[in-house]
C-alpha cells in the first residue's frame, strides 16, 4: 500500500501539470511542485486550507471570481472542465491563464473520498492565439483593421442600422497617383507615406468610427449608427481639405490628394457587400471627374461602370486574340492633293461587329495598363502594311500614335527597332506621333528617349499641338521633325478670330523652328486654302478622306497620286 502511494506521489510530483487534491469538503490534502509554483503556496502551508483560498480564479473578461470546478466535481460526482477564460492569481500577484479539469476521487468501494484538480499554464498559448488573431484581422504596416475585420464590422453596422432605423456609411479613400509617388520615392518612403496618411485620417475621425486599410493605397472609413447622409458628406469634405497640408518625408514636402467614394446604407445598398461595391464605384467616379474630391454613389454610375467592365473585357479579348484592326487616314499635300503619308488609327469592334469609338476604349486602355500591349500590336500591323504598300510600288510613310505610358516604357526603342527589322521596313518610313503632354513628364529624360528614337532613323511628330503646354522653351529642347496642328483650332479657324490667330501663331512658330507642319481635321476647301496662305502645306481630314480600312485605302491610293519619297 505504501509503495503504491509513494509511486503515485513521485508521479504527480514529476509531471508537467499542476495537481491539487482535496477531501470532500474542498480542503487541500496534496499539491505537487508545479501547483506550489503557480499558486505561490507551499504544501505545508496549504494543507487543510480551502481550495478557493489557495487557488484564486476569476473570469478574464469580467474579472469576477469564478467557482472552482472542483466543487462541481464533488457536487455532481463527475469530471468537470475548467472555463477556457480562467485567470489564476498567485499569492505573489503573478497572473496565469489556466485550463484543465477536476474529477472526483473514489475508494475501492466506489465511495467519493475527495477530488483532484489538474491544470496547466496556457498564458503563452493564449498570448500567441491573441497575437495570431490580431495579425489575421489587422494590416501589418499600419496596424489598422484589415479587409476581414472590416467586413465583419460592416455586417454588424448594417444589421444595427436596419434594426434601429439609422444609417451606416462607407467612405473608400484612394491616394491620387500613389503608384507614381511610390515608384519615384521608393517603397520604403511609400510605406512611410501610407502610415502618415493613416495617422492623419485617424486624427480626423471619432474613435467610434472604424478606419481600415484594404491594402495598397486604399483606406475605408465605416461610419456606424449615423442619422444623416450630410454627416458623411461633411466628413468626406474635411478629409479632402485636410490632405492639402503637405506630408514631410526626408525633409521634403510632398503634396498628396485623395479621391473618396461614399455609399450609404440603406439608401444605396441592401447589405455590406453591396455597400462596399458601391463605394468603389463612387470612388472611381471621383477619379474620373479629376481626383482631389469625393463623390456619392448613384445607380446610373453603377450602370456606366458595368459598361466599362464589359468594354475592358472586350478589349482584353481583342488583344489576346489579335482582333484589333487598323484604319489609315491619308495625309495630303494641300497644294497638289498628292498623298504624302498615312496615319494609323486603331479600331475595335464589339461582339456584334459594330465599331466602338476610340474615345471610349483608348482612355480605358491607358487606365487599365493595356495601352502598351495595344500600341505594340498597332505598330506591328502598321509596319507590315507600310511594307506591303512598298512592295506594291507605293512609298507611303506611316505614322503611329504613342501614348504617354508607351513613351515612358524603357523598352520602347527596342520594340520599335524589332518591328522595323521583323517587317523589313526602312526606318525613314515610320513616324511616331507623341502628344506634348507626354513630353513634359520629365524633360531631361524625354530628351534622352527622343535622341534614342531618332538614332533609329525614324521621325518624331508632336501631336495635337496647342492643346498642352505649347511652350517654346520646352520645344527648343526636343529634336522633333513634325508639328501637327490640332483639329479643334482648324475646325473654327474661319469663324473664330481667336482660333485663327492660334493657328497662325503655331504655323509661324513651327516654320521658325524648321518643322514640317500638318493640320488635322481639314473639312472644307476654304480651310485648306487658308492654311496654305498661312504657310501650312500639309493636312488630313474629311475633305480628303475619312480613316479607311486596308482594302479601301489601297483603292484610294490607286485612284490618287502618291508622292514618292
Amino acid at each position: 500500500m505504501y509503495s503504491e502511494k509513494e509511486r503515485l506521489r513521485v508521479t504527480l510530483n514529476s509531471i508537467g501539470d499542476a495537481v491539487i487534491a482535496t477531501d470532500t469538503r474542498g480542503l487541500i490534502t496534496f499539491m505537487n511542485p508545479i501547483a506550489e509554483r503557480m499558486t505561490g503556496w507551499r504544501l505545508k502551508d496549504a494543507l487543510h486550507q480551502k481550495i478557493e483560498d489557495v487557488m484564486h480564479l476569476k473570469d478574464s473578461d469580467t474579472q469576477q471570481p469564478l467557482l472552482n470546478p472542483l466543487y462541481l466535481a464533488l457536487r455532481e460526482q463527475r469530471i468537470v472542465a475548467m472555463a477556457l477564460n480562467s485567470l489564476l492569481t498567485s499569492r505573489g500577484g503573478h497572473v496565469f491563464y489556466v485550463e484543465d479539469s477536476a474529477a472526483p476521487i473514489r475508494n475501492e468501494n466506489g465511495e467519493m473520498i475527495g477530488a483532484i484538480m489538474v491544470f496547466h499554464d496556457v498564458s503563452e498559448a493564449m498570448a500567441m492565439a491573441m497575437k495570431m488573431s490580431h495579425l489575421a484581422n489587422h494590416d501589418q504596416l499600419t496596424d489598422l483593421p484589415n479587409r476581414i475585420l472590416l467586413q465583419d464590422r460592416l455586417s454588424v453596422a448594417c444589421s444595427t442600422a436596419r434594426s434601429y432605423g439609422t444609417k451606416a456609411a462607407a467612405l473608400l479613400i484612394d491616394i491620387d497617383h500613389f503608384k507614381y509617388l511610390n515608384d519615384s520615392l521608393g517603397h520604403q518612403y511609400g510605406d512611410e507615406l501610407i502610415c502618415m496618411m493613416a495617422r492623419r485620417i485617424r486624427s480626423l475621425i471619432p474613435a467610434s468610427y472604424t478606419l481600415a486599410r484594404l491594402g495598397g493605397d486604399e483606406f475605408v472609413i465605416l461610419m456606424s449608427e449615423t442619422r444623416s447622409v450630410e454627416a458623411s458628406s461633411q466628413l468626406a469634405s474635411t478629409l479632402v481639405e485636410a490632405m492639402h497640408e503637405p506630408f514631410v518625408l526626408d525633409n521634403q514636402k510632398f503634396n498628396v490628394s485623395i479621391s473618396i467614394g461614399v455609399s450609404v446604407f440603406p439608401n444605396d445598398a441592401v447589405d455590406a457587400e453591396e455597400l462596399m461595391r458601391h463605394a468603389d464605384v463612387a470612388m472611381y467616379r471621383a477619379k474620373q471627374e479629376g481626383r482631389n474630391r469625393f463623390c456619392f454613389f448613384s445607380h446610373d454610375l453603377e450602370s456606366s461602370l458595368m459598361e466599362r467592365h464589359h468594354l475592358e473585357t472586350r478589349l482584353r479579348k481583342a488583344l489576346i486574340n489579335d482582333e484589333l484592326f487598323v484604319h489609315y487616314q491619308p495625309k495630303i499635300d494641300l497644294q497638289t492633293n498628292i498623298i504624302i503619308g498615312a496615319e494609323a488609327l486603331v479600331r475595335l469592334a464589339n461582339d456584334e461587329g459594330e465599331l466602338i469609338s476610340p474615345a471610349e476604349f483608348i482612355p480605358l486602355a491607358e487606365e487599365s495598363g493595356l495601352i502598351i500591349m495595344l500600341g505594340k500590336q498597332v505598330l506591328n500591323k502598321a509596319c507590315a502594311e507600310a511594307k506591303r504598300w512598298l512592295e506594291m510600288g507605293h512609298t507611303i510613310p506611316i505614322s503611329v500614335n504613342v501614348a504617354a505610358a508607351q513613351f515612358a516604357d524603357p523598352d520602347l526603342a527596342g520594340m520599335i527597332k524589332k518591328a522595323l527589322l521583323d517587317h523589313n521596313l526602312p526606318a525613314h518610313l515610320l513616324e511616331l506621333e507623341i502628344t506634348e503632354t507626354a513630353l513634359m513628364i520629365d524633360a531631361a529624360d524625354m530628351q534622352n528617349k527622343l535622341s534614342e528614337l531618332i538614332s533609329l532613323g525614324i521621325k518624331i511628330a508632336i501631336d495635337d499641338f496647342g492643346t498642352g503646354y505649347s511652350s517654346l522653351a520646352y520645344l527648343k529642347k526636343f529634336n522633333v521633325d513634325v508639328m501637327k496642328i490640332d483639329m479643334s483650332f482648324v475646325k473654327d479657324m474661319l469663324n473664330n478670330k481667336h482660333d485663327y490667330e492660334i493657328v497662325k501663331t503655331i504655323i509661324s512658330l513651327g516654320k521658325s523652328m524648321g518643322l514640317v507642319l500638318i493640320a488635322e481635321g481639314v473639312e472644307t476647301k476654304e480651310q485648306s486654302h487658308a492654311l496654305v496662305e498661312l504657310g501650312c502645306f500639309m493636312g488630313q481630314g474629311y475633305l480628303f478622306s475619312r480613316p479607311l480600312s486596308t482594302v479601301d485605302f489601297e483603292a484610294f491610293i490607286s485612284q490618287n497620286n502618291v508622292l514618292e519619297v
